[in-house]
């Protein structure tokens, strides 16, 4: 358990069908569940006996797709839709309290399979299209496609806008995430416009922090930090351009950052592990409206968050989802007129190496110091 081997073995064995891409030197490889919505259900840069990085819900995956409202299979990267609440939610049905007891994840991204346009060893296409009807009774009709495509060691060079270090060693993927209007009227603020809500899933560990950089011009709040309630400063810090959050799947929180506030990447880093992992994402310029995703009333339908991370943790009734790690991107709200579409693109890096190979690395790409990221929390 823990290997990329083992957990491609398991899902062969629960007769999960999926898509797998590898790299030239067979080393970096990416495992692709056309069945969970073309999910990236874990990658490893370290052949079929390396490091597996995605959470997996072994327990879920077993019993199949056991619960009508939620099958929390988990896995590294799994397209969903926003907003969750308010009055253009997708996950209540009109007229409900927004209360647990009444939260549905749309079927169509957990139940029902994507199609496989087409595969081959370095990229998969997925596509699926619905009709959702949001909490304010607007009908949509959408169209998806998802394209994953791996990304060898030059690739990742262009993209991070650096040369690895030879004692680094990368497995790397993209996804390119387009919702189009296949409906015969406009999606709008008074109508609610559908996001692109990407959500990644991670082992936490006691020594993880991550780390996302954030603009220091922002006249904002830099970070919402009360979703459970207020994160204590043993596990939140902001300062000089970054929001660092610990990570160790033993407490309940989340964090948020706004636009203005957000850029267009995230870090998290494992020194005991030797792991650096980076998500860059696509930020329009200009002012957008990101959805707001808060259950219940809202002041700001359209003030909602470019980029999230959470940590797991005991709920109020002591029990633990997993314990897991997320980080999660979205699109803005999507405006768009019959035929119109939109893409959310995010690029997600898992680098193995020791602390002097990856410094270099942070340093470069995020303006970081991983001496800071490591002993901050003092762990």
């Amino acid at each position: 358990m823990g290997t990329y081997g083992h957990d491609l073995d398991y899902l062969a064995e629960k007769n999960v069908g999926f898509v797998e891409l590898v790299s030239n030197d067979g080393q970096a490889r990416v495992l692709l569940v056309p069945a969970f919505q073309g999910r990236v259900m874990t990658s490893t840069a370290g052949g079929l006996k390396g490091a597996s990085y995605g959470w997996i819900n072994y327990k879920a995956i077993a019993d199949g797709f056991a619960n009508p409202r939620f099958n929390p299979f988990g896995g590294e990267e799994r397209f969903w839709i926003g907003p969750e609440g308010g009055p253009f939610s997708w996950y209540f049905k009109p007229g409900a309290e927004q209360v647990y007891a009444n939260w549905d994840v749309p079927a169509f991204i957990d139940s029902e399979q994507f199609e496989v346009e087409s595969s081959s060893e370095s990229e998969a296409v997925f596509i699926k299209e619905t009709v959702l009807k949001n909490a304010s009774g607007v009908e949509f009709n959408i169209g998806v496609r998802r394209v994953v495509k791996l990304l060898e060691r030059s690739e990742s060079e262009k993209v991070l806008g650096i040369e690895l270090p030879t004692g680094v060693r990368p497995v790397a993927y993209s996804t390119a995430n387009t919702i189009k209007n296949l409906g015969a009227k406009s999606w709008t603020k008074e109508t609610g416009m559908p996001s692109v809500w990407l959500l990644g899933m991670y082992p936490p560990t006691p020594s993880t922090v991550v780390f996302i950089p954030y603009n220091q011009e922002f006249e904002g709040k830099v970070v919402k930090d009360d979703y459970f309630g207020k994160v204590p400063a043993d596990r939140l810090v902001v300062k000089d351009g970054f929001v660092y959050f610990r990570i160790d799947g033993k407490y309940r929180a989340k964090i948020g950052l706004p636009s203005g506030s957000a850029k267009d990447l995230c870090g998290s880093f494992d020194p005991k592990a030797g792991v650096l992992n980076i998500l860059k994402y696509t930020v329009p310029q200009g002012d957008n409206d990101y959805v707001n995703s808060q259950w219940g009333p809202q002041e700001n339908h359209f003030g909602g968050d470019v980029i999230n991370s959470y940590n797991d943790g005991p709920t109020e009734t002591g029990v633990v989802m997993g314990p897991f790690y997320e980080i999660e991107t979205s699109s803005p709200g999507a405006a768009l007129d019959p035929g119109e579409s939109l893409t959310h693109t995010q690029f997600t890096f898992h680098l193995e190496g020791d602390i002097d190979s990856l410094a270099p690395v942070a340093k470069e790409v995020f303006g970081a110091d991983l001496g800071v990221v490591r002993t901050l929390f003092n762990q």
